[in-house]
């Protein structure tokens, strides 16, 4: 089981979801464990948020257990903080030959979650749970960067709050494996998308091609250039 069941669970657990595979298969696999799944999409003012957004909608409607709570969405606009920044502009996005610290955004896991932090406290949810993968280079995605934000929540709130990362240990492949059997084609990864798909070039869409090259799934995203 993905998450031991105990009274911190008895809620139901808080899924950030961000629409992509890693949130998705998270989501569904809590589900299968017999979690309640309250999923939360934290929309910032990106680029390819209506894209993505519309995506998350699409994959959680396929998911037919009856724990799926309905999807909540909070609006944290980072225009004011990332001005021109890519992320906003859609302007020179990272292409599929540039570094992971291209696509860094600053400080992403704490601005995602902050506002769901205080929803769980005020919804009696003591467990929120992110799809961060083995690897993730980023100083706001190590262990003991959730565990303090666990700590502040607790000391700014009086509310006891577990932030678990279940998939810390593996690689998007694995996760891809996970989820065989999953309406994967409504995840969705790209940070320049064209028409409503993946663009196929962009740093992202190159991690994507790479985890299903990687793993033994068939890829069925359909990438506006192949």
């Amino acid at each position: 089981m993905l998450v031991p069941r105990g009274d911190d669970t008895s809620g139901g657990v808080a899924v950030l979801a961000s629409g992509g595979v890693d949130s998705a298969v998270l989501a569904a696999e809590l589900l299968r464990d017999g979690h309640v799944v309250h999923p939360i999409y934290v929309r910032f003012g990106l680029a390819w948020e209506a894209t993505e957004e519309e995506h998350l909608r699409r994959f959680l409607a396929t998911l037919a257990q009856s724990g799926l709570r309905q999807l909540v969405v909070l609006d944290l606009p980072v225009g004011p903080l990332y001005d021109a920044h890519w992320s906003v502009s859609g302007v020179d996005v990272p292409d599929d030959g540039s570094s992971d610290n291209a696509v860094y955004l600053p400080g992403r896991n704490l601005l995602l979650l902050a506002q769901p932090s205080v929803w769980c406290a005020l919804h009696d949810i003591h467990t929120v749970a992110l799809g961060t993968l083995k690897g993730n280079p980023f100083p706001d995605s190590t262990r003991e960067f959730f565990d303090e934000l666990g700590a502040l929540v607790q000391r700014a709130m009086g509310h006891l709050l577990r932030v678990l990362t279940p998939y810390a240990d593996l690689t998007k492949a694995h996760v891809l494996e996970r989820g065989s059997g999953l309406a994967l084609e409504h995840t969705f990864s790209c940070i320049d998308p064209r028409d409503g798909r993946h663009c196929g070039h962009c740093n992202k869409c190159a991690e994507r091609r790479r985890a299903f090259a990687e793993s033994s799934l068939e890829d069925v995203t359909h990438y506006a250039h192949v």
